[in-house]
């Protein structure tokens, strides 16, 4: 009991399983074992006083199953939840354990906390979004292809994109740039070549359609708002930072 209440102090002041066994004070495995049993008594606590030898035997004398089921993190199951949720990354918890909690375990043990954590957590919610014939489009600009441009160059274009959002029949047009002028001729050959308008345009924060993006009150481009009152749709702007709702 005196070997095991010497490795206890060591462990308390930082110590990590591969320098004690390294100085055949335990074996990895035993380490790892009395670790997790320390845990599951308080005994890491830096500020209490080391059990006595008659404590540590008590424990070592309980059924070893239940010491050895309980993860040695455990105790920053719900800071590391808390972190999960915040989208930091695994290796960054694995610095903030050693560094502020003097954590001393391998990266595998939290990677079978996250696990463990993650298989609690509900799937996220989602709900596909359901349009009448007629009601809406999506429209945005894609990478397209180099082509040879009129002065024999060759150069990148820009896909223009249009899809009935009901059908999801599309107009696609490459075009050599993203201006005012390109935006709302490209929305006038695919009214001509769909032969009637959506009532709505759900479209990304491009600069050509809108000066400010915004999630309440979006500025639109003045050309591409008398467009709209022309062709008589409504301009829809996708709320910016929001990849979920874009077309």
């Amino acid at each position: 009991m005196f070997q095991y209440r010497s490795v206890l102090a060591q462990i308390r002041r930082g110590a990590s399983d591969r320098e004690l066994a390294r100085s055949h004070a335990m074996g990895r495995r035993k380490l790892g074992e009395f670790r997790a049993l320390a845990v599951v008594q308080g005994w890491l606590d830096a500020e209490a006083p080391l059990p006595e030898e008659e404590q540590i035997a008590a424990a070592l004398a309980a059924p070893k199953q239940a010491a050895s089921t309980v993860s040695s993190l455990e105790s920053h199951r719900q800071r590391i939840q808390e972190w999960l949720e915040q989208s930091v990354p695994g290796t960054a918890i694995l610095a903030a354990l050693k560094r502020n909690h003097g954590y001393q375990g391998s990266y595998s043990s939290l990677y079978r906390m996250i696990v463990s954590i993650r298989g609690e957590t509900p799937p996220a919610a989602t709900v596909p979004l359901a349009f009448a014939p007629g009601e809406a489009a999506q429209v945005d600009f894609g990478a397209g292809p180099k082509l040879l441009h009129p002065d024999d160059t060759v150069r990148r274009t820009w896909a223009f994109v249009m899809t009935l959002c009901f059908s999801r029949h599309q107009y696609v047009e490459f075009v050599w740039d993203q201006t005012v002028a390109t935006w709302l001729g490209c929305h006038r050959r695919a009214f001509e070549w769909f032969t009637a308008v959506p009532r709505r345009l759900v479209i990304d924060n491009a600069k050509c359609a809108i000066s400010k993006a915004c999630i309440h009150d979006p500025v639109v481009q003045r050309a591409y708002a008398e467009c709209a009152e022309g062709w008589g749709f409504r301009i829809d702007p996708c709320p910016p930072g929001d990849p979920p709702k874009k077309a």
